[in-house]
This record gives C-alpha cells, sequence and structure tokens, in this order.
C-alpha cells in the first residue's frame, strides 16, 4: 500500500517553497507516495487569540497570503493537471521575483505563466469555494495535528515541520520521510546554520 503524506504550504514562506518544491519534484520524479497539498494560513496562525478569523474577514482585511492561497486551492482543486506549475508559479512570485502577493495582478500574472486563463482561475476564487476550503483545511491541521507551520508533513497521526535549507531536494525528502515515523525523536534543530 502506498504512503499517504500531506504537506502544508502558504506562499509566502521561503521554507514551504523549498518542502513543497521537493514533493512536486519526487512526483515528478515517479515517487509512489501520495502527496496531499495542504493550504495552512499563517495569516491566520497569527491572529490572536478570540480574534476574528482571516476567512471571517473583507477582502481588505486578510492579510498578505490569504488571496495568493486561495488562488492555489482553485488550481489544486478546479485545476488539478496544472497545480504544480501554478503551486510553484506562486511561491516563485513571492520568493525569485520578490512581488506582493495580496495582490491580485501577482497572483492572476502567476497562474496565467502556468498556463492557466487568470479569469477562470479568479471565477473559481469569487465562487468562495476556496476561501471555505482554505477555514476547513486549516483548521483540521490546527485541531487534529497541532500544526503551527509550514511546511509540516502530515502521515498517519504524526505531523514534523521541518525546514530544509536547499530547494527542491528530492533527497532531503526522502531522509525526512525516513524520520517520519520515528516518533521517540521529538526536535532536532541546529543551534546555527553555516551560510
Amino acid at each position: 500500500m502506498a504512503r499517504s503524506i500531506a504537506v502544508t504550504f502558504d506562499y509566502r514562506c521561503p521554507f514551504a517553497y523549498n518542502g513543497n518544491a521537493a514533493v512536486i519534484a519526487a512526483l515528478r520524479a515517479g515517487s509512489d507516495i501520495e502527496f496531499r497539498f495542504t493550504p495552512f494560513s499563517l495569516d491566520q496562525a497569527h491572529v490572536e487569540e478570540g480574534g476574528e478569523p482571516v476567512w471571517d474577514r473583507s477582502p481588505s482585511d486578510w492579510g498578505t497570503g490569504t488571496l495568493a492561497l486561495q488562488y492555489g486551492i482553485a488550481v489544486r482543486d478546479a485545476f488539478p493537471d496544472q497545480f504544480f506549475d501554478a503551486h510553484l508559479a506562486l511561491f516563485a512570485a513571492r520568493h525569485d521575483k520578490g512581488l506582493k502577493l495580496g495582490h491580485e495582478d501577482v497572483v492572476r500574472d502567476a497562474v496565467a505563466e502556468a498556463g492557466l486563463d487568470p479569469d477562470a482561475v479568479a471565477e473559481e476564487v469569487a465562487s468562495g469555494r476556496p476561501l471555505k476550503t482554505l477555514a476547513t483545511e486549516h483548521s483540521e491541521a490546527v485541531e487534529r495535528w497541532d500544526v503551527w507551520g509550514v511546511p509540516t508533513y502530515i502521515e498517519g497521526d504524526e505531523a514534523v515541520f521541518v525546514r530544509f535549507m536547499e530547494r527542491g531536494r528530492v533527497d532531503d525528502l526522502e531522509r525526512t520521510l525516513d524520520l517520519l515515523q520515528w516518533t521517540r525523536l521529538n526536535e532536532f534543530k541546529r543551534t546555527r546554520i553555516a551560510r
């Protein structure tokens, strides 16, 4: 039976870019792991306890990442054949091009670069389905696995937050997935990074 692993993402995080790019590279290389891409809102993670959830706010109060997440979810769910390219293009808009993800023209350009019709993706976002999905999937990640950041890899009942230093390295991903079920290890964090 193939493994089933979820990986969380928010386009604002460079480490989520590195980890999600590794997953896409592994899948394109023929990995037989069933990966799910699960949105996790860093905007929502920074809402003070008792504050209004991001998904209940007006668009002008969403924060910088919520619009891009909706575009990513819209492509994942309505245009799945183009998700990998759009997913990477949305990350690249922020981390390779230094653009602001809260601007609709930026996310529209990113999905267009991936070969999608930005009007069709915008229409899916306007339906409200991606925002509802964001609320549901983010909340499940927090409530079921205590997820607090991206990227987090989830398999069964185990969830591990990982920061890869290099983008798209399948070997780094494979090594991490080998450790995912090693439950006696709680934390492994370098005190310094030689860069």
